[in-house]
């Protein structure tokens, strides 16, 4: 691979349908979906006919949210010269309350994303979804995926279980250090708690503006558990997060951590300097004004040129047109966003890129 000129780092390669996963289930597991004539396991974070699930040219005749890799090409590689772009897959696998049932799903989708994406366009890699119901099943999988130089990340949702800094997941940080693969965090629910800290919200839209929420508290997790202390060398990378909650968010989380910062002396720096440098957030949704002052503003505010990394989000409806740089980001930053903020994120892209 060349230097890249545009790098998406969030694209979804999305299982069609049960039928798909069944070649690359073990038996057991094969037998066990005839059985019990499971169909899907999709979750509600995006409903087909949503509008905010696909924009309207990505979608097929019937309407359906883009599905295929041709599509994908069509529609956004080839129309952005985009050199290469992460497979991120959100099927539900978190949902499941078996934990060998989801590990089983696990490897399907990822033997699934290799065979039917990834070998298939040279300019895909993927992100390696994990069954984080249980730990050791998750660095299983990561061990095992990891030997494909393609997998570029360790994929999890914003929602879970559990907050992402609990010593619990700890051995899925040190296996994503190990093997150079930060930890991409993307919007989504397991739905074991309520979406928003008030509990159960009545409709999708407030499903949808709660993920803010959830990143909010994954990150102060992960800054004063002491995730990023114990592992200096992990990065996590936020999608589909939105930008500009975080000026205000690191300035709050800062300004108390000053104050009460005795009982997280594993926190040995402010919160700010340590996001900054081990936390990176894609572009797609950009949540700001449409007035350019104001993004060049919101962007200043970040302090770091090194955050923002530019991704399409296809097939979801997050930006229209062909202008894949919102308006009032500077000049200056464009080819970070769109190449080297990416190559410095992932070692796997730099490393391939240098060769």
């Amino acid at each position: 691979m060349s230097i890249c000129s545009t790098i998406d780092c969030d694209v979804h390669a999305n299982v069609p349908g049960m039928q798909a996963l069944l070649p690359y289930l073990d038996e057991q597991w094969r037998d066990s979906v005839i059985d019990r004539g499971l169909n899907s396991l999709e979750s509600i974070s995006y409903p087909p006919n949503a509008p905010l699930t696909a924009r309207a040219d990505w979608r097929g005749k019937a309407g359906e949210p883009a599905n295929t890799l041709d599509m994908l090409r069509t529609q956004a590689l080839d129309r952005w010269n985009i050199d290469v772009a992460i497979c991120n897959c959100l099927y539900g696998v978190q949902l499941l309350f078996s934990e060998d049932m989801a590990a089983a799903f696990a490897k399907a989708v990822n033997d699934w994303l290799v065979a039917e994406w990834l070998d298939r366009d040279p300019r895909l890699r993927g992100s390696i979804v994990v069954p984080m119901q249980n730990t050791d099943y998750a660095v299983a999988e990561i061990e095992r995926c990891a030997p494909d130089r393609r997998f570029v990340q360790v994929l999890v949702l914003a929602m879970g279980e559990a907050p992402l800094g609990r010593r619990a997941y700890w051995p899925i940080f040190a296996a994503a250090e190990r093997h150079d693969l930060p930890i991409g965090v993307h919007a989504g629910s397991g739905f074991r708690h309520a979406v928003t800290s008030l509990g159960w919200p009545s409709w999708y839209v407030e499903d949808y503006c709660a993920n803010a929420q959830g990143f909010q508290a994954q990150l102060a997790s992960l800054v004063c558990e002491g995730v990023f202390a114990k592992y200096p060398k992990l990065k996590v990378v936020l999608l589909e997060s939105g930008v500009t909650w975080l000026p205000a968010f690191l300035w709050r989380l800062t300004k108390f951590w000053r104050g009460v910062r005795a009982e997280v002396p594993w926190v040995d720096r402010p919160p700010w300097e340590i996001v900054r440098e081990q936390v990176r957030l894609t572009i797609q949704p950009f949540d700001a004004p449409n007035e350019p002052g104001a993004v060049a503003r919101l962007v200043d505010q970040l302090q770091s040129d090194d955050m923002l990394l530019f991704a399409s989000d296809f097939p979801h409806w997050q930006f229209d047109g062909d202008d894949i740089m919102p308006a009032g980001i500077p000049q200056k930053l464009h080819g970070r966003i769109k190449r080297d903020n990416a190559l410095a994120t992932y070692p796997r892209l730099s490393a391939t890129a240098a060769s």
